[in-house]
């Protein structure tokens, strides 16, 4: 099979991600499963805005790489794969505003969606997983309450996770996540609190959260 479309997608949402401001430096993975059972992902420590598509790491059945180094964070895109089927891509970066969150608001177990109509309608729910060390066998564990149903989370203090069956859907719910979070951080400064912004009332929650479950399970 040959892999150099595939590759060429990796990196080119590498940089997309790097110029939405989503990753900086080494920051950042992005994986992707093959239709022949392979997993191709982004390389260690590499900043993603200058990756070529000859450094993206080809990972067989077994997770063994016949050359290059597979991101440190190879642990939570093979979790994510393992316990979802529908999964096709994995893009993990660091979104400045939703990491605020977590920091700013550690009390919170997912950003208030009972303010935004769109993101209601977009992924229902955004959860934020508890830190977990990256790259460690904990993280992994960390997400597997939240698998398969949730497909964008983010990680406490850390970033922002989103599969899903193509790589334009994992990259459009890291962005869905971000945006969403700037939206919310804006509305606390000119409210002068989390405790003073307006939430939808009860009805239209329960109708678009029933919209929700007609739209079907792929971020929007």
């Amino acid at each position: 099979m040959d892999y150099q479309p595939l590759r060429e997608e990796l990196v080119s949402i590498c940089r997309q991600l790097h110029s939405r401001n989503l990753i900086a430096s080494a920051d950042g993975n992005v994986s992707l499963k093959t239709r022949d059972g392979k997993l191709l992902i982004t390389p260690s420590g590499r900043n993603k805005a200058f990756l070529s598509p000859e450094e993206i790491v080809v990972l067989d059945a077994n997770g063994a790489a016949s050359e290059g180094k597979p991101s440190s964070e190879l642990l939570m895109h093979q979790e994510i794969y393992a316990r979802c089927p529908k999964a096709a891509a994995v893009v993990h970066a660091h979104p400045p505003t939703a990491i605020a969150w977590t920091i700013s608001h550690p009390e919170l177990k997912e950003l208030p969606v009972q303010y935004m109509s769109e993101l209601i309608l977009a992924v229902g729910q955004v959860p934020i997983v508890p830190f977990a060390r990256p790259g460690t066998n904990e993280m992994a564990e960390k997400l597997r309450p939240f698998l398969p149903e949730r497909r964008v989370m983010i990680l406490a203090k850390h970033g922002a996770l989103a599969w899903g069956e193509s790589l334009s859907e994992a990259y459009n719910g890291m962005e869905r996540i971000e945006h969403s979070a700037q939206i919310l951080m804006n509305a606390v400064a000119l409210a002068g609190g989390l405790n003073w912004l307006d939430p939808l009332n009860p009805e239209d929650i329960k109708w678009l959260r029933d919209k929700r479950r007609e739209l079907g399970e792929r971020t929007l």
